[in-house]
């Protein structure tokens, strides 16, 4: 069922259209809490800022979407067009949104464009939003036994969050790496990379 109305925008890539949440096809937006580095190594709320230019552009306006699927979370997968012209077309364009080959090809040259250009997040080193939720369950690949933390991956690197709220990653070798315990509970994780942990926010350990 093909759908149409006004346009509530609740992240990077899913919209309410009227009464409807339609999750947009062929696109992958950074998650809200997503972080990102620039040049200076300052971490950024790209994931928020994200959010918001998409509210800025569409917020209101009346889009018609024709439906492609219905994803496990119960949302339309739809196309949606505002005033003629592709949501997801633009999005990936202008570097708020990355293509999403796993479901559609159809955007990849226009990421590699938005790429060269640097434009949005394409500024920053940033995780794909998809690497980035797999970094957030990595902690459940975790063994707990006798009192130690087995990771059952690759991913080695340990993000820690420190009592002053200071986010550091471990690596293997390091002085403080093996009594460094992960609690996924208070947004601690594991990293494959050095490069993922410091796109999400973290710093590595100077020791």
């Amino acid at each position: 069922m093909n759908v149409s109305g006004v346009v509530h925008v609740v992240d990077g890539d899913t919209i309410d259209v009227g009464r409807t949440r339609v999750r947009l096809f062929g696109i992958d937006a950074p998650e809200a809490d997503q972080t990102c580095v620039g040049a200076d190594a300052a971490v950024l709320p790209c994931g928020a800022w994200v959010t918001a230019q998409v509210r800025a552009i569409y917020q209101g306006e009346h889009a018609d979407c024709i439906r492609v699927d219905t994803d496990r979370y119960g949302r339309t997968v739809a196309r949606c067009d505002v005033a003629g012209n592709d949501i997801g077309q633009t999005l990936v364009a202008s570097g708020l949104a990355f293509s999403y080959p796993r479901y559609s090809r159809d955007y990849i040259d226009l990421e590699a464009s938005a790429r060269r250009a640097a434009a949005g997040v394409h500024a920053y080193e940033i995780l794909r939003p998809a690497d980035y939720r797999a970094t957030r369950r990595v902690g459940s690949k975790v063994n707990r036994g006798a009192g130690h933390q087995t990771v059952v991956s690759d991913c080695l690197l340990k993000g820690n969050i420190n009592a002053k709220g200071a986010r550091i990653f471990h690596a293997p070798g390091q002085r403080d790496y093996s009594r460094t315990k992960i609690n996924p509970a208070k947004g601690e994780r594991w990293f494959c990379t050095a490069a993922q942990a410091r796109a999400a926010g973290w710093r590595a350990a100077r020791r």
